[in-house]
Formats: structure tokens, sequence, C-alpha cells
């Protein structure tokens, strides 16, 4: 990433799974459901709020 490149804000659940430890698919989907995790819809993709693994992280 450039230095002056903005940070992202939003991941994959693929890859919001890997930052979370490897997470299995349904454990990170109760996580979404429950709230601890945000996510938005875009299009027909369900995008991770990065900042809301951090808070979960508690990083």
């Amino acid at each position: 990433m450039h230095a002056d490149s903005p940070e992202p804000l939003l991941t994959s659940k693929a890859n919001g799974r890997r930052m979370l430890g490897d997470i299995g698919s349904t454990k990170f989907d109760e996580l979404i459901a429950s709230g601890q995790v945000e996510s938005v819809k875009i299009g027909s993709r369900r995008l991770v709020v990065i900042e809301s693994l951090r808070r979960l992280a508690g990083v």
C-alpha cells in the first residue's frame, strides 16, 4: 500500500475470519448476527467493518 493510500474500512468475510485467527465461518456468521462484528451489504457482497474486528480483538 502506498503511503498516501487510505487504510481500507471494509474487508471480505474470508479475510475478516483470517484476521481473527482463522475462525470458522459458522462462528464468524454468529458474531455478525449478534452485532459483535459489523458488516454491510454492497450489491451481493457482505463486507466486514475492519474497526469492529479490532474492537472485538481488543486492539
